[in-house]
C-alpha cells in the first residue's frame, strides 16, 4: 500500500471545561466546549514489517518513540505494523490535547490504510482521544465518551503556551471542589460571547497555583484587545478569542516582542 497523505492532528481547544463530579475509580467527570484549531501536528502513516515510530519538528524533543508514545498504541489496536513520522509542532504537555490529537490521527490513518473502522475503544488511550477522532467544534462530557456535535462559528484566536511543565496531575491535586456545576445551555450565536465568559475552566486557578505564570498569560491576552482570555484543559496554554475582523497576525507578533520566550500562534477554531 502506498503511503498516506500527511494526516493533521489539530490543536484542541477546551473553550470551557467544568469538572462536575469524580468516578470512584478516579476518574474525573467532565463537562466542556471543545473546538480545533488550524494549527497542529502533522502525521505519515505507512505499512510496515515492524512497528516504528519517527519524531521529527519543533518540539520533538522529550517525546517518546515507542509504546510509551499513544500513536504507537493506537496503531496497535489494529493488529497491523506500521512506520510513523510524527511532525510535532505544538509544544507538549500543554493543555491543547496533543498526544490525543495525535492518536486520533493515526487512527484515521489506518482506518484509510486498512479499510476498516477501529476494531477497539478510543477511549481506552485517553480521555480526549473520542473528541479528537472527528476534529470539530462539540460538546465532551463524563470521562471523555459523551462526545456530542455542537454548531459554532469560527473564532479567531491567539494561543500561548509560556513554555513550562504543568503535571496533570498536579493540577487535579489542587483541585478543592470536584462536584461543580455544568456548563449552562449552549446558546445561540447572538448571545455566543456573554455565555463563554459566564462559563469557566476549573482546573485555572489550582495550575495557577502550581505555574504562576499562566495569570501573566491572561494578563497579556486580556490587555491586547481580546474578547475573553481563558486556560485550555489544564495549561499550561492559554488562549485569547477575538473579533472576526482583529488582526490576530499582527497581535501575535506584537505579543511576541514582548514575551519572546513564549510560543505564540494566532489561529482560527472551528
Amino acid at each position: 500500500m502506498p503511503v498516506t497523505e500527511p494526516v493533521f492532528a489539530p490543536a484542541k481547544i477546551n473553550l470551557t471545561l467544568h469538572v462536575t463530579g469524580q468516578r470512584a475509580d478516579g476518574y474525573h467527570l467532565l463537562d466542556s466546549l471543545v473546538m480545533f484549531a488550524n494549527v497542529g501536528d502533522r502525521l505519515w502513516v505507512r505499512p510496515a514489517q515492524h512497528m516504528h515510530l519517527r519524531v521529527t519538528g519543533p518540539f520533538a524533543h522529550g517525546v517518546p518513540t515507542d509504546r510509551r508514545n499513544l500513536c504507537w498504541r493506537a496503531a496497535e489496536l489494529f493488529g497491523e505494523a506500521v512506520e510513523i513520522t510524527l511532525e510535532k509542532n505544538l509544544p507538549h504537555p500543554a493543555g491543547i490535547g496533543g498526544g490525543s490529537s495525535d492518536a486520533a490521527a493515526v487512527i484515521r490513518a489506518m482506518e484509510q490504510l486498512f479499510d476498516r473502522a477501529l476494531p477497539g475503544d478510543a477511549l481506552t488511550l485517553g480521555a480526549d482521544v473520542p473528541v479528537c477522532l472527528t476534529p470539530r467544534a462539540a460538546r465532551m462530557q463524563g470521562i471523555g465518551e459523551a462526545v456530542s456535535p455542537v454548531e459554532m462559528p469560527n473564532l479567531q484566536a491567539i494561543l500561548i503556551n509560556p513554555g513550562v511543565d504543568l503535571p496533570t496531575g498536579a493540577v487535579f491535586g489542587r483541585l478543592h471542589s470536584k462536584d461543580n456545576p455544568a456548563m449552562s445551555a449552549l446558546p445561540d450565536p447572538a448571545t455566543l460571547w456573554n455565555w463563554l465568559a459566564d462559563q469557566r475552566n476549573d482546573l485555572e486557578p489550582p495550575a495557577q497555583a502550581v505555574q504562576p505564570v499562566i495569570k501573566q498569560v491572561l494578563a497579556a491576552l486580556e490587555t491586547s484587545s481580546a474578547r475573553l482570555s481563558r486556560m485550555s484543559g489544564s495549561g499550561a496554554t492559554c488562549f485569547g478569542l477575538y473579533d472576526a475582523d482583529a488582526d490576530t497576525a499582527e497581535i501575535a507578533s506584537q505579543l511576541q516582542e514582548k514575551h519572546r520566550g513564549w510560543w505564540i500562534m494566532p489561529t482560527i477554531l472551528r
